[in-house]
């Protein structure tokens, strides 16, 4: 009779702390490229989503449960970046934000789309993924209207008629995409692009040989599709060729490391943005004052965007019915509140975003043009 009182107890005892344990916590994976030449924007994203989840964990989490974020680096190898993919889903995470670029995201959809599992991308942009009805989502407009935005801002300059351009063939699918979308718009207004160039970035590229034969053409003006470092490096040479040429880049370059690296050769770059770091929305500015504590270093668009892309997942998961898929609840809501802007998914999850013209002065990104 004692050792069945006994054993009742110890059963009661067990019964009692797995009551009063705390819930599983929510496991929600993030992946990108936090090491390699396009380091910058990995990390900025990375540290981002770590402080979004760490400000809801503060709140209460999610539903009264805790979020435990796992990360993974894809190191811009398409391999890798399966083989991360694969390893989150067999952890049983609900939802992975990231990749951060375009041929990641290339790389892993399939993967996302057998296991019904959804990326929320922050800056993946490519044309390739826009309205199609996948696991894929996205927080970044198109570079459709990044790329035609820009062509209309350069036909607008004085020496905006004839454009070299060169792009990074490592991220294949965000730069072709985004010179194509470019020059559809820059030819229908009338310009003319007189060279393509391409480079494999981490190769033995002669920067300096690029520079030369894109200079040969004689364009009224250089676009670069690259990363910050590459981009720094190619306008340190065609400064040195030709310090009065006009040069535009795409927003992949559009990092704090570009005006670190590039100093006075990026000066007067010109470069179309998805954010504005002068905004004074209240969001924003609290954000950027709770990163610029955390990490000591701004944000940037990686880390304004990826903030966004967590937020988004966590907002989700709060409102998420019994039945319903991440993916289900984001496209149910469809309305959220970004640190700039409200962010409105249509039904392929796709966003479109406020555009600035920005520009290098004085080693800052200053807005030039609003709008249109």
């Amino acid at each position: 009779m004692v050792r069945r009182l006994a054993a009742s107890g110890v059963v009661l005892a067990t019964l009692a702390l797995t009551a009063c344990s705390p819930p599983e916590p929510i496991a929600v994976g993030f992946i990108g490229g936090t090491s390699g030449r396009a380091a910058d924007l990995g990390i900025a994203g990375r540290d981002a989503v770590q402080l979004a989840v760490d400000l809801r964990n503060r709140s209460g989490g999610v539903a009264g449960r805790q979020v435990k974020l796992l990360i993974h680096d894809d190191e811009q190898q398409p391999e890798v970046a399966q083989r991360v993919v694969r390893e989150l889903i067999d952890q049983r995470v609900v939802a992975i934000v990231g990749p951060m670029t375009s041929a990641m995201a290339m790389a892993v959809v399939p993967i996302a789309n057998e296991a019904r599992v959804l990326l929320m991308s922050p800056t993946a942009t490519t044309d390739a993924l826009t309205g199609v009805d996948d696991h894929f989502l996205r927080v970044n407009s198109s570079t459709h209207e990044n790329a035609a935005r820009m062509a209309r801002h350069l036909l607008r300059q004085d020496a905006g008629r004839s454009v070299a351009a060169i792009y990074d063939s490592s991220n294949k699918s965000y730069a072709e995409s985004w010179l194509a979308d470019f020059r559809a718009s820059y030819v229908q207004g009338g310009g003319e692009v007189v060279k393509v160039a391409s480079f494999a970035s981490g190769s033995e590229t002669t920067f300096r040989q690029l520079a030369i034969d894109l200079l040969a053409t004689r364009p009224g003006a250089i676009l670069v599709v690259a990363n910050s470092m590459d981009t720094a490096l190619l306008c340190q040479q065609l400064r040195q060729l030709d310090r009065g040429v006009l040069i535009i880049a795409s927003g992949w370059a559009a990092t704090e490391r570009l005006l670190e690296l590039g100093g006075k050769a990026v000066e007067g770059l010109t470069v179309v943005q998805d954010f504005d770091r002068n905004s004074s929305a209240p969001r924003y500015l609290a954000f950027r004052q709770a990163y610029r504590e955390r990490f000591h270093r701004e944000p940037g668009f990686g880390g304004v965007i990826a903030f966004d892309a967590a937020n988004v997942v966590l907002d989700a998961l709060a409102k998420q019915r019994a039945g319903q898929t991440v993916k289900e609840a984001v496209l149910a809501l469809k309305h959220f509140e970004g640190v700039q802007e409200s962010l409105t998914f249509d039904e392929f999850g796709d966003v479109k975003r406020s555009i600035v013209v920005t520009a290098v002065r004085d080693g800052q990104f200053v807005v030039v043009e609003h709008g249109g």
